[in-house]
């Protein structure tokens, strides 16, 4: 058995060994079953127990606190060694279980959870389901192991047996601190959960692996078995880190286009009732909410719960009833031939289905100000961009926007920057921001809310350096390396031009707003009305934020996901 921290007596911390506590029998260390208990007595109790069953195939590790146990996951994500389970105590000093379980799924996300309480935590246990996507909570004690203990652990294994990981092993990416493709490729990684290792082309390694690989142009791609990408496309990448990014047939039921929220509740609703379902994804699953860094007023999750975990939580769901989910695709063009609704990809490629749902969302409008397109990628960001948070530790950050994601990602910010600004045209947060974000804004000193306001003129040389923002009395000028721009939305509908009607700002049209003053909508062939989410093509709904007049929000995305599915089934019945 390892035992993490090492024995009283053994001088100072020792780094684990991929030969603790096992024979090496194969290329690849045994996967590891981690258990966290600051009761030393409980702690050696588990670990007793774990060995005594599962030595033979698992690595067992012990911490006495939550911190350690995070710092010996830390040392096995870097030697590529995966880890199957993680029992942690609720009752913990300074990180409790529920709060290790939650950071722990950062270098995890596909070890099971199993939380171990007394009875008077189970109120614990159940809230920490809805935090940290818990598989298991356990009441001690379990004796007898044989029907209390060893029952969890084999379902629990048997489901991580069963889950798809990808391989482990780190990407190396060597690039330019302030190019804007470099930061493009990391957010695409940082998206899908993909571990990396950040190099810039003047580190020794970094320059290393540019000159093996014959000076190419960055970024510099080297997967864990040593291939190379050289500036690859997002569809390159996807296929490099394993991602499915070809379509497995050419006619599907249905065809949802699009992965943000309404797309994954249109694919958990359409493949569990039976549909043949395939989802196409430009980018990445989870849309703009997959952005979010903390997302608390979605029904179900009193906690709050963060975007990436919640678009990971609905892949795995559509992925467990059968959806097929193509990401780094884009549907550039939709025909209907006959009963058979075609997509046309960007590679050329077409799939048909007997129903279309569109879930393609919307994208950060733009913001014309002097410079700040020059500084995209490099220093200016549209949405949260998560991957740059750590990157902004003692800095001064301005934040444009005044509604929820806005709020979320200044919130979010403000835990490693200096000071946050918060830039807003209008004259308050209230008429487009919840009052529990409000509330925090203004709970968080380091936040500084600017109203009235707007972004102007934006300065530097390699990076972004300076800010100016105007209002009706003068200017000011702020030293600031970071801006997040959040600025209203833009659906991205052209493709659709001469397919389907869509409102003056690009919205989808459908159901009541299509024949809105008893018209019909031109060239609608059947008798019946379009249904509720239905577009002006028959068996091509939409669904989400492309929709127009929809709620924008992402529990009535889900719902209008879930809606269209329903009507897909009417339509179908009667085709």
């Amino acid at each position: 058995m390892a035992r993490w921290p090492p024995d009283p007596g053994v001088g100072g911390r020792r780094r684990l060994s991929s030969r603790d506590g096992q024979e090496r029998g194969g290329p690849l260390p045994k996967p590891v079953l981690l258990t966290v208990d600051d009761d030393p007595g409980v702690s050696r109790a588990v670990a007793r127990d774990l060995r005594r069953r599962y030595a033979e195939s698992y690595r067992i590790v012990r911490a006495e606190s939550g911190r350690q146990a995070l710092d010996a996951l830390s040392e096995l994500r870097l030697r590529g060694e995966d880890t199957a389970v993680m029992l942690a105590d609720y009752r913990m000093p300074e990180m409790n279980g529920v709060e290790f379980l939650e950071r722990a799924m950062d270098l995890y996300p596909y070890a099971r959870r199993v939380l171990l309480t007394a009875y008077a935590d189970t109120d614990a246990a159940i809230r920490a389901i809805n935090v940290v996507d818990l598989d298991h909570y356990m009441l001690k004690p379990w004796d007898p192991p044989d029907e209390k203990f060893y029952p969890v652990i084999d379902t629990q294994l048997d489901a991580w047996a069963r889950t798809e990981r990808r391989p482990p092993g780190e990407l190396r990416v060597v690039g330019h601190r302030w190019s804007a493709r470099c930061y493009e490729v990391r957010d695409f990684l940082a998206r899908h959960q993909v571990p990396y290792h950040w190099l810039m082309d003047g580190d020794p390694e970094g320059a290393q692996l540019v000159t093996a690989a014959g000076s190419p142009e960055l970024p510099l791609i080297v997967t864990a078995d040593g291939t190379t990408l050289c500036a690859p496309s997002d569809a390159e990448l996807a296929s490099a880190i394993g991602l499915s990014t070809t379509p497995s047939t050419g006619f599907y039921d249905l065809i949802v286009v699009g992965g943000g929220p309404s797309g994954l509740g249109a694919a958990v609703y359409g493949a569990s009732e039976g549909l043949n379902t395939v989802v196409v994804e430009r980018r990445a699953l989870g849309g703009q909410a997959g952005q979010s860094s903390r997302i608390e007023n979605y029904l179900g999750f009193p906690d709050g719960v963060t975007g990436a975990q919640l678009a990971e939580r609905a892949r795995r769901q559509a992925d467990r009833f059968g959806a097929e989910l193509l990401q780094a695709g884009e549907v550039t063009a939709l025909e209907a031939r006959g009963t058979a609704r075609v997509a046309r990809l960007a590679d050329g490629t077409e799939i048909a289905a007997h129903a279309v749902i569109l879930a393609t969302g919307v994208s950060y409008r733009r913001l014309n100000a002097e410079g700040v397109d020059d500084f995209v990628g490099r220093g200016v960001f549209y949405g949260a961009a998560l991957t740059e948070a750590p990157s902004c530790a003692d800095e001064e950050v301005a934040v444009v926007g005044g509604a929820n994601s806005a709020g979320q990602a200044a919130v979010h910010l403000a835990k490693y920057a200096k000071k946050v600004h918060i830039i807003v045209r209008a004259e308050g947060l209230e008429r487009s921001m919840s009052h529990y974000l409000i509330e925090q804004i203004g709970e968080t000193p380091n936040i500084e809310v600017h109203t009235g306001k707007t972004v102007c003129a934006a300065e530097g040389a390699d990076r972004l350096e300076r800010l100016t923002f105007a209002w009706a009395g003068g200017k000011k000028t702020i030293d600031a390396h970071w801006l997040f721009v959040f600025i209203g939305a833009e659906p991205g509908t052209g493709w659709l031009d001469g397919f389907v009607e869509r409102d003056p700002r690009g919205y989808v049209l459908t159901g009541p707003d299509l024949v809105a003053g008893g018209r019909r909508p031109a060239g609608w062939p059947l008798v019946r009305q379009p249904y509720h989410l239905e577009t002006s093509v028959p068996g091509v709904f939409a669904a989400g934020d492309v929709r127009s007049e929809s709620m924008k929000r992402v529990a009535s995305a889900v719902g209008d996901g879930a809606m269209a599915v329903a009507l897909v089934h009417r339509y179908l019945e009667q085709a």
